[in-house]
């Protein structure tokens, strides 16, 4: 298995379809594969030869997408890095990695001579955007024509294709490390899951394309021949406009964009006729933000992916027909759905022994999809893989049909007066309010209690709660222990990493100063 098989066979079977849309540039697959075998051939004439790391620092592009590829057709391991990092954060992702090459676009030209200037290891800047490239980088676009078309390496199966780095919401960020094996498992179940085998597939790049979820997509619609319609990032009038443009059919995006696209006024009016699908994933979606979705895009599908960057990063799909309130299929919308096609799920407890049907415990995933380990990180990769399996770190219970209901992930667990309460159930509760846009619930210390729950909460717009007003409709939702205590309205966003999920260790940090511990 080769991440270029998909490039060279779209190219063959349907040369004169369109393979990438991005502002003013058009490519079919043909013009794309070749294209491909020139930036590999460029990589080459940059010094990387094969086993090295090229990093990517840039913002959706048609030029990013082809770095997904160029890279393993040279040879070399693709390092993306997180757009919202800063230079500090990055050079250590590129130090750690050995990055020889770093490609990056405009946004990130100022970043790159930070870089350049400091002891990165790297040798060699190339830069994909429209700019002027400066003396002291490699134009991307000049240079691409020069170029001869290189031959595939041939490098496949399990040889390291990338290292992708993880959120870094909790100490150092750990790079993951994922064989062209591991992507291609993981890319077929979700072609398979997400029913993306059709012609007339347009897939949007709205979510930044670092992250593992939309890399997911990419390859699932790639090997399914699906046109890519590049937004340098997401924004909401952009989006909106994009899928009408451009006809879109599918995109991807976190709970965090789908409760802005919501709130920003744009949906109403919007020519959406040809969307027929939004994944979501990546971190939990509120049931409120999840029905008034439903609610004003009643003609789109929506589906959940759980997963994680150490999976590659596909586990479990629920498709668009379990997104109901009533009927046959109702009954699931709470739940992150099956187990896909190429792996086996469990739920364990403490001592690593499956659970019963309802009774909560870790998630572990096993499958060609799992990792190969953290690089330069042995010991923190046996912490994660036993036996083949990989613990999650969330929390959760299956039904008596497969179906995984996340709770929480196991460190966000808040231990109440000895009772364990689970923040995700929380804000699923309090996102029901018809006045709340968005909440984050964090256990806080309680000299009563040890910890106590508390809501964060932002409001709608010219709504106005009272703390025990929100308190009382959470207790006609869940058992009252699991309320929260204290509720704090605020008007600023909350913070988010990179991909869009809330940093819940910058918003409990400052409760916890003073104490020796996070828990009391």
């Amino acid at each position: 298995m080769q991440l270029t098989q998909m490039i060279k066979r779209n190219a063959a079977l349907y040369p004169n379809k369109t393979a990438t849309i991005c502002g003013s540039r058009h490519h079919s697959w043909s013009q794309l594969r070749e294209r491909v075998a020139k930036a590999a051939s460029l990589l080459r004439a940059c010094g990387v030869e094969a086993g090295d790391r090229v990093a990517v620092l840039s913002l959706n592009s048609d030029r990013y997408y082809e770095q997904f590829f160029a890279t393993p057709w040279s040879g070399a391991v693709l390092v993306p890095l997180n757009i919202r990092w800063t230079v500090k954060e990055n050079l250590f992702a590129l130090k750690d990695s050995g990055a020889k090459v770093l490609v990056v676009d405009d946004a990130f030209l100022p970043a790159a001579e930070a870089i350049l200037a400091g002891d990165s290891g790297v040798e060699r800047v190339i830069h994909i955007g429209d700019k002027p490239t400066p003396d002291t980088m490699v134009d991307y676009a000049d240079r691409l024509d020069e170029q001869a078309i290189m031959e595939d390496a041939g490098r496949g199966g399990e040889s390291l294709a990338g290292i992708y780095y993880t959120g870094g919401t909790t100490g150092f960020p750990k790079g993951v490390m994922l064989s062209h094996h591991n992507l291609w498992i993981s890319s077929v179940s979700a072609s398979l899951g997400l029913d993306l085998a059709r012609p007339e597939v347009r897939y949007l790049h709205a979510a930044p394309m670092f992250h593992a979820a939309d890399i997911a997509m990419s390859y699932a619609t790639t090997i399914c021949s699906a046109t890519q319609v590049f937004i340098p990032a997401f924004d909401c009038q952009a989006l909106v406009n994009t899928i009408a443009e451009h006809r879109v059919t599918h995109t991807l995006l976190v709970p965090t964009m789908i409760t802005m696209l919501l709130g920003a006024g744009v949906v109403q009016g919007a020519d959406l006729s040809s969307l027929d699908t939004i994944v979501y994933g990546a971190s939990p979606m509120p049931e409120g933000t999840l029905r008034q979705a439903l609610a004003e895009l009643p003609k789109v599908g929506f589906i959940q992916a759980y997963g994680q960057t150490e999976l590659a990063p596909l586990a479990t799909i629920l498709p668009a027909r379990y997104h109901v309130l009533d009927g046959p299929y109702a009954g699931k919308l709470r739940s992150a759905g099956q187990a896909v096609s190429c792996v086996e799920l469990e739920v364990v407890d403490p001592t690593g022994v499956p659970v019963s049907c309802g009774q909560v415990g870790e998630v572990r995933v096993r499958g060609g999809n799992a990792m190969q380990g953290y690089w330069n990180r042995p010991e923190e990769s046996a912490t994660v893989m036993c036996d083949g399996w990989i613990h999650t770190g969330d929390a959760g219970y299956l039904d008596e049909e497969g179906f995984l209901f996340l709770v929480d992930r196991v460190k966000d667990m808040i231990v109440t007066g000895g009772e364990n309460v689970y923040s995700a159930e929380v804000e699923s509760a309090l996102s029901r309010h018809p006045a709340v846009a968005e909440v984050v619930v964090i256990g806080i210390p309680s000299d009563q209690w040890g910890e106590q729950v508390h809501a964060l909460v932002r409001l709608k717009p010219d709504q106005q709660l009272e703390e025990g007003e929100l308190i009382a409709f959470c207790q006609g939702e869940i058992a009252s222990y699991k309320c929260p205590r204290s509720v704090e309205v605020r008007s600023e966003p909350f913070p988010v990493t990179g991909a869009g999920k809330l940093r819940k260790g910058d918003l409990r940090a400052p409760y916890w100063e003073g104490h020796g511990r996070r828990v009391n």
